[in-house]
C-alpha cells in the first residue's frame, strides 16, 4: 500500500464556542499528513444537511456553528435537497452563502451517483476545498470469507480510476457500511481497510448498520484505525424504516438509545481519530427534518454532542 497519508495536519483547540478544530489545507496536488497525537482529544464535527430535511440552504448553514461544527455535509434528495439547491443557486452564490456563515464544505454525500459515478462531483468538490465524499459500495451481496474478500478486492480494483481523480482533487472517497450492500459487515470493512491501495479510499463507519455490541464496535474501530474517514455517531435504537412516535425515532441519536457509546469514544481516543464525527439519524419519512424547527433539530444534536463530550477522558 502506498502511504499517501491523506489526513491534514491541523491544530486541535478547545474553543468553547465551537469545540471545533482549526485546520490548514495543502495544495490540491498534495496529500494530507497524519495528524500528530495531542494531549487532549477533540471531536471534529460535521453537520449533515439532511438532518434539517428540505429547508432552505441558507437556514441550514445558519445552524452549523451552533452545533459545534465548522463544516457542512451536503445531501441530495431524497434525504435532503441542499445539493439540488446548490445546483439551482450556482457555484458562486453557494460560495457566497458559505462565506456569509463562516462555514466550509467538508463533505458531499452522493449515494445516488454510486461509487463509479463520482468523477465530475469530485472535481467540483476540489473547487470548494472539500475533503470528503461519501457513497456506498458496489458488488455482490451476502458473501462471506474468501468470496467476500475477493469481491472487495474486485471493488477496490474498479475504484482505481475514481480514486485517482480523488487524489488529484485532494478528496477522500469514504464508503459507508450500508445495509444490503457489498460493504455492509465488519469483515467487509476489514477487507476494505486492508486492500485499499490509497488513503483517498476510506471508510464511513455507521454503527447503526452493525450489531449493537459496544465492545465489538470499539474493537472494530481500533482495527480499522485511520482507514475511518467519517464516524457516524448513530445507533440503531428502534430503527428508521417505519413511522414511530418521535421519542422512539430519536433513539437513533447518541445518548437517547440503548447503545453505550463509552467504549466507542474510548476507541476513537485510542486511535487519535482525526476524521469527521457526524451526529446522525434518519427520520420517517425521508426528506423531513428530524424535528419541527431548525432550532429544535440543533438542540437535539447538541444534546447528543454533550453526551459524547461527557464520555471523553
Amino acid at each position: 500500500m502506498q502511504h499517501k497519508f491523506h489526513r491534514r495536519r491541523f491544530l486541535q483547540t478547545a474553543a468553547a464556542a465551537t469545540f471545533a478544530a482549526a485546520e490548514e489545507r495543502p495544495a490540491a496536488a498534495s496529500c494530507r499528513t497524519a495528524a500528530e497525537p495531542t494531549d487532549e482529544f477533540r471531536f471534529r464535527y460535521l453537520l449533515g444537511s439532511c438532518m434539517y430535511g428540505y429547508i432552505y440552504l441558507d437556514d441550514v448553514l445558519a445552524e452549523v456553528s451552533k452545533t459545534g461544527a465548522r463544516h457542512i455535509d451536503i445531501w441530495p434528495k431524497r434525504h435532503g435537497n441542499q445539493r439540488e439547491q446548490w445546483e439551482d443557486l450556482g457555484n458562486e452564490r453557494f460560495r457566497g452563502l458559505l462565506e456569509r456563515h463562516s462555514v466550509k464544505l467538508g463533505c458531499i454525500t452522493q449515494y445516488k451517483l454510486g461509487p463509479f459515478g463520482l468523477q465530475d462531483e469530485l472535481r467540483l468538490a476540489g473547487q470548494f476545498d472539500c475533503q470528503t465524499m461519501v457513497t456506498g459500495g458496489s458488488g455482490p451481496k451476502n458473501l462471506k470469507g474468501a468470496a467476500l474478500k475477493k469481491a472487495v478486492a474486485d471493488f477496490v480494483e474498479k475504484m482505481k480510476p475514481h480514486v485517482a481523480v480523488a487524489e488529484e482533487q485532494g478528496v477522500t472517497i469514504a464508503i459507508e457500511n450500508h445495509a444490503n450492500n457489498l460493504i455492509d459487515s465488519p469483515d467487509s470493512l476489514r477487507y476494505l481497510a486492508e486492500l485499499r491501495n490509497s488513503d483517498h479510499l476510506a471508510i464511513a463507519l455507521a454503527p447503526y448498520h452493525l450489531p449493537q455490541d459496544s465492545a465489538a464496535l470499539a474493537a472494530l474501530i481500533r482495527e480499522l484505525g485511520d482507514a475511518i474517514e467519517v464516524f457516524y455517531a448513530w445507533e440503531h435504537g428502534d430503527g428508521c424504516m417505519v413511522k414511530l412516535p418521535k421519542e422512539r425515532e430519536l433513539k437513533q441519536l447518541p445518548g437517547r438509545g440503548p447503545l453505550d457509546f463509552r467504549p466507542l469514544v474510548s476507541a476513537l481516543v485510542d486511535i487519535q481519530f482525526q476524521g469527521w464525527t457526524e451526529i446522525f439519524m434518519h427520520p420517517v419519512p425521508r426528506g423531513v427534518p428530524i424535528l419541527e424547527t431548525p432550532s429544535d433539530v440543533t438542540a437535539a444534536i447538541n444534546t447528543s454532542r454533550r453526551y459524547l463530550e461527557d464520555l471523553l477522558p
